[in-house]
């Protein structure tokens, strides 16, 4: 199981709005738990680099007037999760799921440049209820799994108008998902993780912006609602040790962002991430997850490259 997080945002230009979410942390096996019931704790650390900044048409920006920007990440999550041993809804298993960010911005370009980062920080604390079935089991083994959560993303993280690019986002999120894990032979399986995303107003949005954007003076803005996936497809080389395969993640923006209740167009972000990735077995009770994305087909944010670890421990 797990979770989210890029940066925070703050009226960079028309669009750039949405908080951190879960692109890519998550991935093989998504939809169970290793060991079953218990208690489970997972850290991750992140790494994401860009130097491309896109606008409404997938262009890059044209905000920055000499050299391009870099953007450099780094994203800390320590997760603790707990699954019950008792029966709720069809028999499924309920759970809870704590996750608490701490993020590292560092932003280089021109000084002449329009937007800065509010460098390091706690995020926004995830806290999730979620229903955990076990897994449809056949002849040689697993053969479908999966899990419905209701997340929630609350703005306990460090924000300031001051700046454009935060570690928390100054604003409630309603990030629930379904996640599953299909196992297609024995070795071969294909997980998925949809979220659906509502955001509640930022009433102290970000001062950083041009005189001519619709977010200047701007008393709320509230990012539109969106879809986002992750997906993974992986092969078993190693039995019960090691398993390869290709990794991705889309966020599609679904709804205009508003500005003090009047819908904004051309504000809809998008991205693609793909790429290979790997799952190491230590034992049923420890696993390492190692993920690479490059992105592409971004539209109103960064487009860059993403590097995940993740340890899992079953107590």
């Amino acid at each position: 199981m797990g979770i989210l997080l890029l940066v925070g945002h703050g009226g960079l230009v028309c669009g750039y709005e949405q908080p951190g979410i879960n692109l890519g942390f998550t991935s093989y096996l998504d939809g169970g738990v290793p060991a079953g019931p218990g208690l489970y704790f997972s850290q991750y650390l992140q790494l994401y680099t860009s130097n491309d900044f896109t606008d409404r048409n997938g262009k890059i920006n044209r905000l920055f007037p000499t050299n391009d920007p870099e953007l450099t990440a780094w994203v800390s999550l320590s997760q603790l999760v707990y699954v019950s041993d008792q029966d709720v809804l069809f028999g499924g298993k309920w759970g809870l799921d704590v996750v608490v960010p701490y993020v590292n911005l560092d932003l280089d370009f021109d000084p002449m440049g329009p937007i800065s980062a509010n460098r390091g920080g706690l995020g926004d604390i995830l806290i999730g209820p979620f229903v955990q079935w076990d897994p449809i089991i056949g002849e040689d083994g697993p053969l479908f799994v999966h899990r419905l959560e209701l997340q929630f993303i609350v703005p306990t993280g460090k924000y300031s108008n001051q700046h454009s690019l935060n570690p928390g986002s100054n604003f409630f999120s309603f990030n629930p998902y379904w996640a599953a894990t299909l196992f297609m032979t024995p070795r071969l399986t294909a997980s998925t993780r949809i979220h659906y995303l509502w955001n509640a107003r930022n009433n102290n949005p970000s001062i950083q912006v041009e005189s001519d954007s619709p977010f200047f003076g701007a008393d709320s803005v509230q990012a539109g609602q969106a879809i986002h996936a992750n997906f993974t497809l992986a092969y078993e080389i190693i039995p019960e040790r090691l398993r390869v395969g290709l990794n991705g993640y889309y966020l599609q923006q679904i709804g205009d962002t508003k500005v003090d209740g009047r819908n904004i167009g051309g504000t809809r972000e998008r991205v693609l991430g793909l790429g290979p990735g790997m799952v190491v077995h230590f034992s049923q009770d420890s696993h390492l997850f190692v993920n690479t994305y490059f992105e592409t087909a971004a539209k109103n944010r960064p487009r860059g490259s993403r590097f995940v670890l993740r340890f899992v421990v079953h107590f």
